[in-house]
């Protein structure tokens, strides 16, 4: 029995861990990161109808779970665009700060909506958590300007797409006379490349990959950020409860940091590790502390 309840949380947080490497893969490319953004989506869309093709899964579904797939897809769109308007005014430490502000989104969803129960220790953890992330980015909170609260503002409207994103998500995958791995997703994958590709028409922006290495990094976003970890993620998150889930996937911009290290020589001094031990002690109280 403990095995079936841990099988989901290892699936997400596998999922977590593969999609940190999204930085990585976005910083390699010569392209700008809206741009990456959009050859994700379309080239993890590509992934997906193969999949779909391989599993046989192009059949008839029901539109209402068609229509949360659209619905679902715009929203991720949304998600990134703004997120990137956020970077602009902020910079990208505490646009990602603002950004996993779902983590409270999804533990009040879970919560009020599916009735889940969360202890004193879990409550505890969100904000020590959220103090891992500040220790990691160095955020200098004393000089805040106009510009910085409207990027703030953008940060915390990522975290309510990023959650409602992940919440319909949810709702379709939980529909199990319905379900289908790969398709859903696929539809979620077009919807997001059709209005992220309409956002890069419409601006200065181009769609041009300048080099092989650039098509090579995009190609390995597409792959491991938006099919492999996305499957993972989207097939563990009827499983889990909301609350965990927003938890779990703050192990996202955590490791992200650590590559940023690794990779590309960031220099970081004990707060940012301390930040990382943080909330990494933050994600494991949360999920072992008794309800």
């Amino acid at each position: 029995m403990r095995l079936k309840i841990l099988q989901p949380v290892t699936a997400l947080t596998l999922g977590a861990v593969i999609i940190s490497f999204s930085s990585v893969f976005v910083r390699a490319a010569h392209v700008p990161s809206s741009v990456s953004a959009f050859y994700r989506v379309a080239f993890g869309a590509v992934f997906l109808v193969l999949a779909c093709i391989l599993k046989k899964e192009f059949k008839p579904r029901r539109l209402k779970n068609n229509l949360l797939a659209v619905l679902c897809g715009i929203v991720f769109g949304l998600d990134l665009w703004v997120w990137h308007l956020s970077i602009l005014y902020v910079g990208p430490g505490l646009a990602t700060i603002l950004s996993n502000c779902q983590v409270f989104v999804l533990t009040l969803a879970g919560v009020f909506l599916f009735k889940e129960k969360i202890g004193w220790v879990f409550v505890l953890s969100l904000p020590m958590a959220f103090l891992g992330l500040f220790l990691i980015v160095g955020v200098d909170m004393g000089h805040l300007t106009r510009d910085h609260l409207i990027g703030i503002g953008f940060g915390l409207t990522t975290a309510l797409f990023y959650s409602i994103f992940l919440l319909v998500l949810r709702q379709i995958q939980s529909d199990r006379n319905d379900f289908s791995l790969f398709y859903y997703l696929m539809v979620v994958s077009v919807a997001s490349a059709l209005f992220l590709g309409g956002k890069i028409y419409m601006s200065t922006d181009s769609f041009a990959i300048p080099d092989v290495i650039t098509l090579v990094w995009l190609i390995c976003l597409g792959l491991f950020s938006q099919t492999i970890a996305w499957v993972m993620i989207s097939n563990a998150l009827p499983k889990v409860n909301a609350s965990f889930a927003g938890l779990i996937l703050l192990l996202q911009p955590t490791l992200s940091f650590v590559w940023d290290v690794i990779f590309f020589d960031r220099i970081t001094g004990p707060a940012g590790w301390a930040g990382v031990v943080v909330v990494l002690s933050a994600i494991y109280f949360g999920m072992t502390g008794k309800k």
